[in-house]
């Protein structure tokens, strides 16, 4: 019986997950698994009507889950920021969600700006270390507004931070079992401290624990060139908090779009998170015209994390047939609602082997 806490969260958030839910129930059907979920309404709305962004006792409630899954987080009404930092944020770093795992995938019939490339050049994961570099909050600033100010930000990296990101990139390399290369992407002739921790440790733990895989190195520059002109070149890619952040919104794009793009936020020993990469789309809310298939990911991503890949299979499968039928995943342009691209998935899971 697996436990899954619910966040819909704001926009149209609400009706992928709806959709993303419907899934999970047809691959539970196929596969016979049980679960139970628990809905949360933090967002925009609560924010608005309370004042409160999470509370206190939500981290401790949220930390007795199997899994979290996560629909949209920003309301026009609400500044940018706080909610992106009052819960995303917040629960990465409170849970130790200290990967974040981003699938790049083209899937057939899905178009991409890349000429001449297929679905068999882009197949590649980015493991991204999801809780420290620049992201940990470090720094400050003297004489704000004035022709003096200083402004900094550090981006902190420690030996354990850094081991257990490239732990489970190793794992997840063996894992997939493709190519069986790790590449690093870093900047180790600028960054020299901070890179040259994480190309040491790189290689000592492959060599001394992974020597079945293959290690590569590539500045975060080249890297963006190479996703571009020949993804193919990649099988697993791990980097820090900053360059992990850029280089996969490079890859959503490359695979299709933000529409498709899915994302875990990830603690092998605890609770993870998984959501759509794209936004919180506003101003289609309650439309029901919204491509939900990057919520679809998130659940088939979910599935995989916990263990039950005979049902993440099913749901990649569905996914692929479902696409076969879309010609413009545009929001209103795929030729069918929201919800009957969800029922599309759902019967294909039903039947895939």
């Amino acid at each position: 019986m697996y436990t899954i806490a619910v966040i819909p969260g704001d926009g149209t958030g609400p009706e992928v997950v709806r959709e993303g839910l419907k899934v999970l129930e047809a691959a539970a059907g196929a596969e016979g698994f049980r679960y139970q979920t628990q809905e949360f309404d933090f967002g925009g709305e609560r924010y608005l009507s309370t004042g409160e962004i999470l509370p206190d006792s939500a981290v401790e409630e949220l930390r007795a889950f199997d899994a979290i899954y996560l629909g949209a987080i920003g309301h026009p009404g609400v500044k940018p920021g706080i909610l992106e930092k009052g819960i995303l944020l917040r629960l990465r770093f409170e849970l130790d969600q200290y990967i974040n795992l981003r699938p790049v995938k083209l899937y057939p019939n899905v178009p991409t700006p890349l000429r001449d490339k297929g679905p068999e050049d882009i197949d590649f994961v980015v493991v991204r270390e999801n809780t420290e570099g620049l992201y940990a909050g470090a720094g400050g600033c003297l004489k704000r507004g004035t022709p003096d100010e200083v402004a900094v930000q550090e981006s902190i990296n420690t030996r354990k931070g850094v081991e257990r990101c490239l732990r489970y990139a190793f794992e997840y390399t063996r894992k997939r079992h493709q190519d069986m290369t790790l590449t690093l992407c870093g900047k180790t002739n600028v960054l020299t401290y901070a890179f040259d921790l994480w190309e040491r440790v790189f290689h000592e733990l492959g060599a001394a624990e992974y020597p079945d895989i293959k290690r590569e190195y590539a500045h975060v520059d080249a890297t963006c060139m190479w996703m571009v002109k020949n993804p193919e070149w990649f099988d697993v890619i791990v980097t820090d908090n900053m360059f992990g952040d850029i280089i996969t919104d490079l890859g959503a794009m490359i695979q299709g779009g933000m529409g498709i793009a899915a994302g875990g936020n990830i603690n092998p020993e605890g609770v993870s998170m998984f959501e759509p990469i794209g936004g919180s789309a506003p101003k289609y809310t309650g439309q029901n015209v919204i491509n939900p298939m990057a919520a679809i990911g998130a659940c088939q991503l979910m599935l995989a994390t916990l263990g039950e890949d005979r049902a993440a299979s099913r749901v990649e499968q569905a996914i692929a047939h479902a696409l076969t039928r879309i010609d413009d995943l545009g929001a209103g342009r795929m030729g069918y609602s929201t919800s009957e691209v969800g029922d599309m998935v759902a019967e294909a899971v039903a039947k895939a082997t």
